[in-house]
């Protein structure tokens, strides 16, 4: 597999996304071609001993700042790595594509260059995030602010399939955001959605609270973006709480010292779980072809599986498996009149 990676998205560009791209190369048996400002690329590599070697360059001299303008990566800075990149991924020079860059920019550039899946109207942001059980799939974790019905079906459709094919969860459970367990609860958007779920070709296990997230009882959570953005970050800021309230108890004296010792291996077992440099990145699911969106303060190991993760996406099918899924959804729809 070849995975193209936006070398100077992120916070820790172009160092980080170098040291990442080279672990993968060495473990992962990938091709890494890297999109970004030639120059600096090679200097930095040098500079810092890191073999280039199953590394390519594709140079772009500009960058798109998380401040710009997202449209901006289609006209004004249709020649930053980001850019260059998904015309990469479009044209054929790479299997997946993966950017810690900006995330508004991301989703416009690949619905517009490397273009949506037919049926799909909006991609969707799908971060993967702890529970009791294993993992669970978010969707929208912010793509898209307003949502209709249908496009959360679509987007339970693309997660079942993801969480399927990538995790290996036979026929996933998918919930929908609400504010309460019975049918009758919700905006018009989660009453409708509830209804068109329950015909949809899923395994809608019904409502979810937010407080029920964390159990694992769900695979794949749907909601529209800004519930979903809200979610996501409530999630992460109780993740640090709790992991920063957890090493107080356990180095605050001797004897929680000694209880540190003792349950050592649980707690390195829990901050891995917790730990998103370990899943590498959020897929944009509802693309033609794989794109990974990686956390903008990603660090080689981040980025490492983020290409992992790529790389897996770009094996396993997953969109041709969305798209037969969709068509045939589309087209039930279509005899019903």
């Amino acid at each position: 597999m070849k995975i193209i990676v936006d070398a100077f998205g992120g916070d820790n560009a172009p160092l980080e996304v170098i040291k990442g791209s080279a672990m993968a190369v060495e473990n992962l048996g990938v091709e890494v071609v890297l999109c970004g400002d030639e120059s600096v690329i090679m200097q930095t590599a040098k500079e810092n001993g890191i073999s280039l070697s199953g590394i390519s360059v594709i140079d772009a001299k500009t960058v798109i700042d998380i401040h710009d303008e997202p449209s901006m990566v289609l006209k004004e800075k249709s020649d930053c790595s980001m850019a260059v990149g998904l015309k990469a991924l479009a044209d054929g020079g790479g299997d997946a594509f993966v950017s810690a860059g900006s995330t508004g920019a991301l989703v416009v550039g690949a619905t517009f260059i490397a273009k949506r899946i037919k049926g799909v109207k909006r991609p969707a942001l799908a971060p993967i995030l702890p529970t009791k059980k294993g993992y669970m799939m978010l969707m929208d974790g912010g793509a898209n602010v307003d949502c209709r019905p249908e496009m959360l079906v679509r987007f339970a459709i693309m997660g079942s399939c993801y969480m399927e094919k990538i995790l290996g969860i036979k026929s996933p459970r998918v919930g929908l955001v609400n504010v309460g367990a019975e049918d009758s609860k919700g905006r018009e958007l989660e009453l409708e959605s509830y209804r068109q779920l329950m015909e949809a070709p899923v395994n809608f296990a019904g409502n979810a609270e937010a407080r029920e997230l964390p159990e694992g009882e769900f695979d794949v959570i749907v909601t529209d973006g800004f519930t979903g953005n809200v979610v996501l970050k409530l999630y992460e800021g109780m993740g640090l709480f709790f992991g920063h309230t957890l090493k107080e108890m356990l180095t605050g004296g001797i004897g929680s010292k000694i209880a540190a010792l003792l349950l050592l291996k649980k707690i390195k077992a829990f901050k891995k779980q917790m730990d998103y440099t370990e899943q590498g990145g959020a897929a944009l699911m509802g693309i033609s072809k794989p794109v990974i969106k990686a956390h903008g303060s990603s660090n080689a190991k981040a980025f490492y599986n983020a290409i992992r993760q790529a790389d897996n996406f770009a094996k396993k099918n997953v969109i041709g498996e969305i798209t037969k899924t969709i068509e045939s959804l589309d087209e039930s729809l279509s005899s019903r009149g």
